[in-house]
């Protein structure tokens, strides 16, 4: 046969389609084109494959249909239980006139429930996270929910602050080893493509409970007794473990996590990066929040019957910002999470120069909720992309680190209210604690840029594994829907 007439080989016509049309009608065409076949060949160098649904993306592409996909309902369920553990973190500072009066102690003695709350958060999320780690993802989701519910009934049963003191850290306790676990699911379900969208929905439920559930709680407490919310989120969680048996599907008796598997990434100097943002982002936002109430009515002139007004469209901002993160955080990560610092800290620098506007200050207010939660399910996304997904720990030490960013910014604010600064001081550290969360997003944003899209051993691998996890838990087989191992770090990382 002449050169270059040879008899094109028949596997590579499976994977790339010949010049010439397919023989039969234009119906036979359409029918044979859409058949899959396998093949074991490599495909032509010329022939451009398409990226699996939810793969890593080179720099300044777009995911292939992140925002399309639907979350699965476990997300949504998650989110409205975290509505729940949001208003009971929250409640205890609109009630602290009631509880200082029935536990007879002082405004401040009574505050310190707040301080052990977030104690409890801080250190007892990463230990429970471990003592649940042989447990089925759904007893694990159960566990805490039982430990919530009890903390808020001794809570609600106590007479003097030392039984109060120990209901509170048990809700805590609770609070932190849910959300370490439920992002788990949250996000293994949807898949990477779509993780972020699903931390939004975990993180607005909380930002909800600002908005919705701690004013009503408030207003409850304050017409039929502090009991009354104590009661109410008690049979909450009782009824939300309820539907976790009802709606989320068994998995295997004994889950196959270690310990070891567990602290594996926490060896990823991104990690604590990440962490190191979280910590900085939050106490830059809570060094001026801590103290709204009296920054807006003595140095901005605001009504004290107004001030609930002015929470109220901080966490509406809150909301729509952490909505807007979501949505954008699973394409751009540092390119949401770098610009909404920034305009945390710029927010911050306008307040210390006009909020003398009752006006002014309270939109400021709003916008300093949109900018700076919009960071908060883009950084717990990054948690999940570099620590590796199904993994409990390392979730639980982001709690961590949001508690510890709000007793920094509480700490801060209140150090610089107190200096010769006066009310200027907040907003001051406040801005010098988001400019400071930008070295380690800065850091974080030059690697993802070098990070390139992996082989089977690299990130590609890492994001088919949490798509077929997602896939397991969406169809009712979560056994190892649960359990992604991560994949090793893109050579970028190691240097």
């Amino acid at each position: 046969m002449p050169a270059g007439c040879e008899r094109p080989d028949r596997t590579s016509r499976r994977n790339v389609r010949p010049p010439r049309p397919l023989p039969g009608g234009p119906g036979t065409r359409r029918l044979l084109e859409r058949i899959p076949v396998a093949s074991t060949a490599s495909p032509s160098p010329t022939t451009r494959q398409a990226p699996p649904a939810g793969a890593p993306q080179r720099h300044g592409e777009k995911p292939a249909h992140a925002g399309r996909a639907k979350l699965p309902p476990v997300v949504w369920l998650l989110g409205a239980i975290t509505f729940v553990m949001g208003t009971s973190e929250m409640i205890v500072t609109g009630l602290l006139p009631q509880l200082s009066a029935a536990l007879g102690v002082s405004v401040a003695s009574a505050g310190t429930l707040i301080t052990v709350s977030a104690v409890g958060m801080m250190i007892g999320a990463p230990a429970m996270s471990v003592a649940t780690l042989r447990l089925p993802r759904r007893t694990a989701l159960i566990a805490p929910l039982v430990v919530f519910a009890a903390g808020h009934v001794v809570g609600a049963l106590s007479s003097g602050l030392g039984l109060a003191l120990a209901g509170r850290f048990a809700a805590a306790l609770g609070n932190g080893t849910f959300w370490a676990v439920g992002a788990v699911i949250a996000t293994t379900a949807a898949g990477p493509a779509a993780s972020t969208r699903a931390m939004g929905v975990m993180v607005g439920g909380t930002t909800l409970a600002n908005v919705v559930g701690v004013p009503l709680g408030t207003a409850a407490g304050q017409l039929s007794g502090w009991q009354t919310p104590f009661w109410a989120l008690a049979a909450l969680a009782v009824a939300a473990a309820a539907v976790i048996v009802r709606r989320v599907p068994a998995d295997r008796s004994g889950a196959d996590s270690t310990l070891r598997a567990e602290t594996s990434s926490l060896r990823r100097p991104r990690l604590w990066l990440v962490y190191l943002a979280i910590a900085l982002i939050q106490s830059g936002i809570m060094a001026f929040y801590s103290y709204v109430a009296p920054l807006l009515t003595d140095r901005a002139g605001l009504a004290a019957a107004a001030v609930p007004l002015a929470m109220l469209g901080f966490g509406a901002g809150a909301l729509v910002g952490t909505v807007l993160g979501g949505r954008r955080g699973d394409g751009k990560p540092y390119g949401t999470l770098v610009p909404a610092t920034a305009l945390t800290a710029a927010v911050l620098v306008a307040l210390i120069l006009w909020a003398t506007s009752s006006v002014v200050a309270v939109v400021l207010v709003v916008l300093l909720g949109a900018a700076g939660f919009a960071t908060n399910p883009v950084v717990v996304g990054e948690v999940v992309r570099v620590a590796g997904a199904g993994r409990a720990l390392p979730m639980a030490l982001a709690t961590s680190a949001f508690q510890v960013g709000i007793a920094l910014g509480s700490w801060a604010g209140g150090a610089a209210l107190t200096s010769t600064l006066n009310t200027q001081g907040p907003p001051l550290a406040g801005t010098a604690l988001a400019l400071l969360a930008l070295v380690p997003l800065g850091l974080l944003a030059a690697t993802h840029r070098k990070a390139a899209p992996g082989g089977p051993s690299g990130p590609s691998a890492q994001v088919e594994q949490g798509e077929q996890a997602g896939q397991d838990l969406a169809v009712g087989h979560p056994a190892d829907a649960h359990r992604v191992d991560p994949a090793p770090e893109p050579s970028a990382h190691r240097r």
